[in-house]
Parts: structure tokens; C-alpha cells; sequence
């Protein structure tokens, strides 16, 4: 690389570090406000809090790394462009094609850490956050087993443990259960454990007896039992067998789903396809905005009341290829055949920048001032 290719590519990954420390300081402060409530109301430690903010670091910075490299490219050339440095380059010869260069690499290193993002990070976090919530989910469940003492973990249910011996069982359980309309259901038990299971903790009560009264006629049934199992877990939670976000499958999974993947998400082929390819897609995207935000800035000459205008249509040009991008989305989610469509805003994008450049490097027409000027009296 020359050293302008240096210098320009040393600025532009400058300013892009900045932007995204200002953005992602911005967009992490707001959900960490949200998540320190939510886990200081349920108990937990300023370290769960700590763990649970790191964790959600990579998807923040795979969401506003494509705006701050736009910005990082837009400020670069603007000012270049106010500093007459552009100009400088364009009169040694160096056409639009030339100097996009080191934002065409720049565009590359970006796409290169939202792949890494992408396609290892995000997953790996997100896989570490469900599993954290589940070890806390368990946790919480297991605090409202005290002894001595009537607790009410749900609307309409009552729990009572005489005692809690050394090794962890529950003694004389008295589970009041009058969640439903139509019957009440009392258990009562000489002892029972909490275990642990796929779809949260059970209580598991022995040598006990189910009273159930219907509502209709004050029926009262009695059941006796060896062992019976409570699914306290999914009560308490208020989720059953929970779903796995798509967020924490491998993108190999994504492409190729088994049965298993698609019944552990509840989601169809066509949204796993749509999620898969756009962990290539987005990285591409966050490239061509950078490309588009230095492309759109060529076809300004210098002013000096700036190129506010030019800025303004690189904006709108990067809307334009975010709604594409959303529409193009929406189609493959729909549609298993129409994945391709995932690719959309980049071809179009791609598109746009290149015929910004061409329009760059079309020599400027003069003025029909000052053709006149010019003209023999």
C-alpha cells in the first residue's frame, strides 16, 4: 500500500474504533439499565450482573459496527475533503476508482470482524446467557424452599417444608395447589427432593396422597402414592421446555438443520436458511456502507460551506440498502427457495457504490456562468 493508502486506511479505522466505543457505550448503558433491574429484583449479585453484561457485549458490537464504519467513512472524507487533501490527490492524478481503494480494505477489515462476530462470538454468547439463565431459573427455585415456613412462589399455590435435613431432602411437604377453577388439589408427602431435569427442577414427593375436591357437587378424591413428580420449575419460570433462540445455533447447523434443530427452535427450514446466510450477508452490508459513505462524498466538489448535501444522500442511499435488507429478509423467512434474496442488499449495494464512483470520475461540466465569462465579447 502507498503511504496515502496507509494514512487514509489509519484514519478511517481510527474514527470507526471511536464511534463504535461512543455507539456500542450508548446502546450497552441502555439494556444494562433494563438487565441490572430485572437481575438486583430477583437477588441476584452485582457479579451475575457483570457476567451477564459481558455476555451481551458481541451482539451489540455486530449491531452498530455497520453504522459506525459509515460514520468513520463519511467524517474521514468530509474532512480530507474540507482540508483540501482530496483535491491534492485528485490533481496528482489519482481518480475516484484510486482512492476508493483504502476504503474498499477498510470495508474488508470491518466485514472481517462482524464475521468473526457472527459466526463465533454472538453464538457463544448467546449459548452462555441461556445457560446462565437456567442455572439462575434453578437457583431461584431452590431459595423458595425454606423450611418452617408457608411460601407462595405462584398465585394459588402454597408450599410448606417442615424441614430440610442434612442430605438435602424435604421433610412433611404440604403443597396447596389452586391454580384451576374447577378442582383444588392438595399433596401431601414424608419427604421429597428437587431434582434437576431437562425442562427446569421437579419436586419429587414420596409416600404421599393427592386430595383433589372438584368444584361441581364438593367431590372429594383421595389418591395415595409411592412417588409422584411436580413440575415446580416450569411454574415457577413460567416457561416449560423453553425454546433455543436461533441466535445460539452454529451457522453449520443454520445451513444444514436436523429435525432435532428445527424442533428444539420451533422454527421452519425457511427462517433457519434466512438466519444462516445473513451471518454472510451482514458483514458484506456493513463493507458496502462504509464504501457507499466515501463514494457518496466524491461527487462533491469543494465548498466551503461544507457537503452537507452529499452526506445527506449517502444517508438516504444507506436507508434505501437497509430496506432492502429487511425486505429481502422478510421473503427468505417466508420461503425456504428464496434465501437468496438474504444477498439482496449487497448486490444492490455494490451497485450503488460503484455508480457513485463512475459518477466521481465523470469530468465536471462548467457552469454556464462562467462558460459565458469565457466567451469573446
Amino acid at each position: 500500500m502507498s503511504r496515502f493508502d496507509r494514512y487514509l486506511l489509519s484514519q478511517l479505522l481510527t474514527l470507526f474504533g471511536f464511534f463504535s466505543l461512543v455507539l456500542v457505550s450508548v446502546y450497552w448503558i441502555n439494556q444494562a439499565v433494563q438487565l441490572f433491574e430485572q437481575l438486583i429484583a430477583d437477588g441476584q449479585s452485582a457479579w451475575v450482573f457483570l457476567e451477564f453484561s459481558a455476555l451481551t457485549l458481541p451482539n451489540v458490537i455486530r449491531m452498530v459496527a455497520p453504522v459506525s464504519a459509515f460514520a468513520a467513512a463519511v467524517y474521514v472524507t468530509n474532512r480530507l475533503s474540507s482540508e483540501s487533501e482530496l483535491v491534492v490527490m485528485q490533481a496528482t492524478g489519482l481518480s475516484p476508482w484510486r482512492l476508493a481503494r483504502p476504503a474498499i480494505a477498510f470495508g474488508l477489515i470491518v466485514a472481517a470482524l462482524l464475521s468473526v462476530l457472527s459466526h463465533v462470538l454472538v453464538p457463544a454468547s448467546r449459548a452462555g446467557i441461556s445457560e446462565r439463565r437456567a442455572q439462575i431459573a434453578e437457583n431461584a427455585t431452590a431459595q423458595l424452599l425454606l423450611e418452617g415456613s408457608f411460601q407462595h412462589p405462584a398465585a394459588g399455590l402454597t408450599l410448606y417444608i417442615r424441614e430440610i435435613s442434612a442430605r438435602g431432602e424435604l421433610l412433611d411437604i404440604y403443597l396447596f395447589d389452586a391454580r384451576s377453577a374447577t378442582q383444588s388439589i392438595t399433596y401431601t408427602a414424608e419427604r421429597a427432593l428437587l431434582v434437576r431435569s431437562e425442562t427446569g427442577p421437579r419436586l419429587v414427593m414420596f409416600e404421599g396422597m393427592a386430595q383433589t375436591l372438584e368444584a361441581t357437587g364438593n367431590r372429594l378424591f383421595v389418591t395415595r402414592f409411592d412417588d409422584f413428580t411436580y413440575d415446580i420449575g416450569a411454574l415457577i419460570s413460567g416457561s416449560g421446555s423453553r425454546r433455543r433462540d436461533l441466535r445460539e445455533f452454529s451457522t453449520r447447523a443454520l445451513l444444514w438443520p436436523t429435525p432435532g434443530h428445527l424442533e428444539a427452535s420451533g422454527e421452519p427450514l425457511a427462517v433457519f436458511l434466512a438466519e444462516g446466510h445473513s451471518r454472510f450477508a451482514q458483514p458484506l452490508t456493513a463493507a458496502v456502507f462504509a464504501v457507499i459513505g466515501f463514494a457518496a462524498l466524491l461527487t462533491g466538489s469543494f465548498s466551503r460551506f461544507g457537503m452537507w448535501r452529499q452526506i445527506a444522500v449517502a444517508m438516504l442511499l444507506m436507508i434505501g440498502v437497509q430496506m432492502l435488507a429487511n425486505l429481502g429478509a422478510g421473503a427468505a423467512r417466508s420461503d425456504a427457495a428464496l434465501w437468496p434474496l438474504v444477498y439482496l442488499p449487497v448486490v444492490a449495494g455494490s451497485a450503488v457504490a460503484a455508480g457513485l464512483l463512475w459518477l466521481a470520475a465523470r469530468p465536471r461540466r462548467i457552469g454556464g456562468r462562467q462558460a459565458a465569462a469565457e466567451s469573446p465579447a
